[in-house]
């Protein structure tokens, strides 16, 4: 507002004053008849100056809106006036100087406007915004309005449509919106095993609280077959269901026999167009919470998802069968190409290279292809292993993945193991060049999988890599593995599975066992573990810097340290032992200038979800994130927020 406005704002303020000082010069006549006629005068002054300011103020007003009206153009007042939707005429500084009876009787029925700031009724969209954009949406009491602009060069013109009946109607019609969600009772096949005929009351507890939860919100559910149901919700009650995290998850999780929770996967589709589009999204999402180890709830809305639960160690679901049928396919695959390249992630670790040569002798023994494993050598946190087999097995072997990118032809066939992100690929030049790619992975699904591979095994309730290649390997024909191999995939596994204590099922003691018969000598194993003076000093140095928060040991690496990044993993491992702590972060500093998070649990806290939360991912126990143009003290409180969240 200018100058006058702000005077013409003073003037009950000074009648107030005049009150005041004439009820003090009453009193005052009592006592002292100069202090009396002081008041009174004072009195008279202020009243004089506020008669003063009003006419000023609507001489001010008068002349403002004559000027405006005359000024802008294309606004006639009188056709104005006769339009029903309410219209009304700024001037420069977005004072009213006109205004119709429609925007009267709207907003200002009681009392005039005329000279007032726009901002007076606390309109719900800024000025400058209704004049630039097409159609602003106002908020008025009740009302539900959209407001246009024009902008005259000397002032702005608006005017309001009263839409309330029909984005009633909008709100109500996405209200109303079906979502379909598919579930799966995950370990169904567990009880029935374990436990046979009493088994059929878990089942019909957890078919009961379905029913309910889709009852008490308004939702239609069906029994599709075996361990899979169907529930279709509005998206009114999807959205109280989502603010509620989900609690039908811990609510089944209550029910249970013997040490055994019975655990539900879901997958959501929303906002789709029909409910056929729907029902393909919600696939796509169970899929989506399968893949990534069940027990939690995957909502897709478009290409995105959001994940709800995943708290429990995903469930072992490789079948004899099952592994048959992928090694068919992969001797298939690779009976089709002309030769292969196997690599895996970057800063590659003994899982990852154990499952690479475990690969690497099946092809070329088994399968007759000739092949290469594709790494970073100098990045690698497995050299110990590399050095080792190549004085077993000799030079040729491994190469970087600049030297394999020149052997590549349109029919080479690219095996990812250890990872399911094309980003995470020592160099994501092989994955564009090769003709086709086979995944092997046993950490939870990402979001940006890898999803035009040829063969895609990806199994979150296995220890590591390596033993999912040892199974695949294992139904190859002859017999492949000499002991070079099986100490290299016996060393993945143990890596992964912190000595055979996270993560481990009992296929992971039945491959070791398969190992250990094909020569995998464990001291000679042990050696790829060992420690040099300095870096176990280093190691400890940093164990004793933890802070703990919330049952987590929180390390931050901020003094120069070699090899940093496999110090940080040890250190994360070896912080897992101290008593109380269910997970360990250990924050440090890469050469690229970022903030690596390294992360390891027991498998009471799922560490994956928590990297998640800052842009990473990984396993249940074992996990890791990024950050990027971060402090260390930013990082911290990232990661203190993703833990209370």
């Amino acid at each position: 507002m200018d100058m006058k406005n702000k005077f013409a704002h003073t003037v009950p303020y000074l009648v107030l004053f005049a009150v005041a000082m004439m009820a003090l010069a009453v009193v005052a006549a009592f006592y002292d008849l100069n202090l009396f006629f002081i008041q009174g005068t004072i009195a008279l002054v202020a009243v004089i100056a506020a008669i003063i300011l009003y006419f000023l103020f609507a001489r001010y007003v008068q002349f403002s809106v004559r000027n405006s009206v005359k000024n802008i153009r294309n606004a006639d007042t009188a056709y104005s006036d006769r339009l029903n939707f309410p219209v009304a005429v700024l001037n420069s500084e977005d004072e009213i100087v006109f205004y119709n009876q429609a925007f009267k009787k709207l907003f200002c029925p009681e009392e005039s406007l005329l000279g007032v700031h726009i901002d007076y009724k606390f309109f719900s969209a800024d000025v400058a915004d209704i004049v630039k954009n097409q159609g602003t949406a106002v908020k008025y009491g009740d009302k539900l309005l959209t407001a246009f602009g024009a902008d005259t060069g000397t002032g702005k013109v608006l005017y309001f449509f009263d839409d309330t009946y029909y984005k009633k109607i909008d709100a109500e019609y996405k209200a109303t919106r079906q979502s379909v969600a598919l579930i799966v009772f995950d370990n169904r096949e567990l009880f029935i095993d374990e436990f046979e005929e009493e088994s059929a009351h878990i089942v019909l507890h957890v078919e009961d609280a379905l029913q309910k939860w889709a009852a008490d919100r308004n939702a239609l559910y069906r029994k599709l077959a075996g361990n899979r149901y169907m529930i279709i919700f509005e998206e009114r009650e999807l959205k109280k269901i989502m603010e509620s995290k989900f609690d039908i998850l811990d609510e089944i999780h209550q029910i249970k026999m013997g040490d055994i929770e019975a655990t539900l996967s879901i997958g959501i589709g929303r906002g789709e167009k029909n409910l056929r589009k729907s029902q393909s999204s919600a696939k796509r999402a169970l899929d989506m919470a399968l893949g990534r180890g069940g027990d939690q709830v995957a909502v897709a809305t478009g290409k995105d998802f959001d994940f709800y639960g995943g708290k429990s160690v995903g469930v072992e679901k490789q079948t004899k069968v099952r592994t048959r049928m992928i090694a068919d396919s992969v001797a298939n695959a690779v009976a089709e190409c002309d030769k292969v390249v196997i690599t895996g992630h970057r800063f590659s670790d003994l899982d990852c290279v154990g499952a690479a040569i475990g690969m690497y002798r099946g092809v070329t023994r088994s399968l007759n292809k000739k092949a290469c494993i594709a790494l970073n050598y100098e990045t690698s946190m497995a050299k110990t292993l590399i050095d080792k087999y190549k004085a077993d097995r000799g030079e040729g072997i491994f190469v970087s993945p600049q030297q394999a990118l020149t052997q590549i032809t349109p029919k080479t066939l690219l095996i990812i193991v250890d990872t399911q992100t094309v980003n995470m690929l020592e160099d994501k030049r092989l994955y564009e060049q090769c003709g086709a790619c086979i995944v092997i992975d046993h950490h939870r699904r990402q979001v940006d999988h890898i999803e035009d591979a040829v063969v895609f095994l990806n199994e979150p309730g296995a220890s590591s890599a390596s033993e999912l290649c040892t199974s695949i390997i294992d139904n190859f024909e002859g017999d492949p593995l000499g002991k070079p191999e099986a100490e290299a995939l016996l060393s993945g596994i143990i890596l992964d599975t912190k000595n055979f204590v996270v993560g481990v099922g009992s296929s992971a003691f039945e491959t070791a066992a398969y190992l250990r018969k094909k020569g995998a000598d464990t001291i000679a194993i042990r050696q790829h573990f060992a420690d040099s003076i300095e870096s176990y000093i280093n190691k400890y140095q940093l164990i004793s810097n933890a802070k703990i928060y919330k049952e987590c040991a929180i390390v931050l690496v901020q003094q120069e340290v070699s090899d940093v990044r496999l110090l940080a993993a040890k250190a994360a491992d070896e912080l897992l032992l101290i008593k109380g702590v269910t997970a360990s972060f250990v924050m440090y500093r890469s050469n690229e200038g970022t903030v690596n998070v390294s992360a390891r649990s027991f498998g009471k806290r799922n560490v994956q979800v928590i990297m998640e939360a800052l842009g990473g991912g990984g396993h249940h126990t074992m996990a890791a994130a990024q950050l990027k143009d971060c402090s260390f003290e930013e990082a911290v409180t990232r990661l203190i927020e993703a833990i209370d969240a």
